[in-house]
Parts: C-alpha cells; structure tokens; sequence
C-alpha cells in the first residue's frame, strides 16, 4: 500500500495539518489505517509515520485528539513549539515519528517502570543515514527500546532502522547499535535528558538506569501496545478525548465512510507558505548533567547558574564547597 499527504495551513503555524491519503487519494488515520506490520511473517519490522525529520526542531505530531489525526504542531503557550538546541545535538537527531495501530493506554501500569501509559502511539526513533520528510510511511527494523519516564507516564523510545539502510543488515540488536554506530545510544539518552532543560524542566529519568532493552524485549513491548490499542479502537476501553474514527479497521465501532474522512480535509484553510522563522530557532543552549556515579572523570557537579551570553561566566572549582555541587542543575544560555 501506497500513502500520500495533503498539507493545508501554512507550515509552522498553529492551523498547520497533514492529513494523509490511501492509493485512492481517500483520507485515512495515521493513527488507526495504516497497519502496523507490513506483514504477518515478520513482526520485527513495523510501518512507521515519520513525523519529525532529522536536524528540524519543529515539534509535529499526531493529533489524537483530532477526526483522522492529522499530524500538526504541538503547541505551547499559545504557540508553535520548537524543541530548543541542546548543545552539540541540533533539533532531532533522528528521524521521529510513530507506530501506528499501537497506543500507550494512561489507564494501564506498566509493571517494569511502575508509571501508567502516556496516551498517544509508541514512539519511534529511526537512526538510518537518511532524512525521511514529514508524513513518510516507512519500513523500519525493530532493534531495541528506551523507556522514558515523561513527568511520571511511561513513554517508550523504540529504537529501529530503515530496512532500505545500508546498515540494516548488520543491526540486529540493541547492541549492534554501538558496534557499527559508536556513541549513538549515549547521545540518544543525553539527548532526552536534556532536551526539556531549556524550558526550565528538569532533567528526564529513565527506567532501568537509562539502559536500552534489546530487541526481544521491544517486541514485547510493541505488541502489547499493539493489544491495548485493538481494546481502543474495538471499544472495548473508553477513548476518552481520542479520536478513533478509521476507514479500514473491520468491526470497529468508530469506522466511517470515505465520504465523511475526505471532509475533514475541506474544514482546514488550503496550503499557503511556509510562516518565516526567526533566528532564535536555531539558538545554542547548554546543560551540564549530573555525574555518572563513580566516574573518575566527570566532575561532580550537578551545573551552572543561568548567565546570559554577554556575561563572563566561569564554571566554579571543587573549592566552593560540597553544598554547590549537590545542588539540583541549572541551564547556562
């Protein structure tokens, strides 16, 4: 099966949408339509809606609570949300995006992480060489998974590859990963710690002591995803705010006609140019994070102070004394 997009909006503007089409140029969910494995012979690879290129910082996801989840932007304080540069990674290092037909339920406790589901699909982290654009249906290779701890839900980080990638063929498993891509996984799990610090957040935790699970366990992991979604869109648990409206998924309560999806695209302003983007998206931040517990080389600090760009600024020694460095950590712009 073959997929396409239809933009209406302008990008980076809170009325931006990207809706997405079957063969038949007929609206369908991202979310629901799209099935999650391509075939039933191998359930190690997954279709995955790429939502967010690599290198972009514009915050775009699947809209769950919107009649056919197009993807738009996440919005914060009544804007367009940018995922800020968190010194040296500049927006996403990875192409980000979705399992469809998986959903993390915020009524269920995950038993390993002791946190509820976060409510939305499983997120995917796709590491190949190329950049996938937004709305890409791609075929992907599971090889293992991060669990974030995300403000007390769990929210599974599945890491996978392109199949087409030259690499495919030698990552297997998690640890293939820092075989043939070393350093990867550590910038992986800098990169979520840090990426909300900018924002005034604290540092993100991690279940397991921020180690991957390999691909057995991510197996399991998508595929009870994969249940508690089948319990969603069969009604079998409420839906609360989510939007299950599908063209394609048999016997389930929320199936509509082709006519009724294609009109939503209709209630959306038709595609104008991009919002320009001013400079600040591509601003700088850093952020020091606390020790690795018994490391001889990592200073113990937990941070610096806030200064701004203009001011001197000078890390402060040992010498100031063991209260300074138990100090929770703090953003230097």
């Amino acid at each position: 099966m073959s997929y396409s997009i239809v933009e209406r909006g302008s990008r980076f503007t809170m009325d931006y949408r990207v809706f997405f089409t079957d063969s038949q140029q007929n609206v369908i969910s991202p979310f629901h339509d799209i099935p999650l494995y391509p075939s039933s012979s191998d359930q190690s690879v997954c279709n995955m809606v790429v939502e967010i290129p690599r290198w972009s910082n514009a915050k775009m996801e699947i809209s769950t609570q919107e009649k056919m989840n197009p993807i738009k932007q996440d919005v914060k304080k009544e804007k367009p949300r940018f995922v800020k540069n968190v010194f040296p990674h500049h927006g996403y290092i990875w192409n980000y995006g979705a399992f469809p037909q998986t959903y993390e339920d915020p009524k269920i406790t995950t038993p390993d992480t002791g946190c509820k589901g976060d409510s939305d699909p499983l997120d995917v982290c796709e590491i190949g060489y190329k950049v996938h654009p937004r709305g890409s249906v791609i075929q992907v290779k599971i090889l293992g998974t991060l669990a974030l701890i995300d403000e007390g839900e769990t929210d599974w980080k599945i890491l996978a590859i392109d199949v087409t990638d030259p690499l495919a063929e030698k990552l297997n498993d998690i640890e293939d990963i820092d075989k043939h891509m070393p350093g990867f996984l550590k910038a992986t799990v800098e990169w979520f710690k840090i990426y909300k610090m900018p924002d005034g957040k604290p540092e993100n935790t991690f279940a397991f002591d921020g180690e991957a699970k390999n691909k057995e366990y991510a197996l399991k992991v998508v595929e009870e995803c994969s249940k508690q979604w089948k319990d969603l869109i069969g009604k079998n648990v409420e839906c609360d705010s989510i939007k299950c409206e599908n063209t394609t998924v048999a016997g389930s309560p929320y199936k509509i006609e082709n006519q009724e999806a294609n009109a939503c695209v209709e209630n959306h302003p038709a595609l104008q140019e991009a919002e320009v983007l001013g400079p600040e998206v591509d601003k700088w931040y850093y952020a020091i994070l606390p020790p690795v517990e018994g490391s001889l080389t990592t200073p113990l600090s937990t941070g610096f102070k806030v200064k701004s760009r203009s001011s001197p600024w000078f890390p402060r020694s040992k010498q100031d004394g063991d209260e300074f460095w138990q100090k929770d950590f703090f953003i230097m712009v």
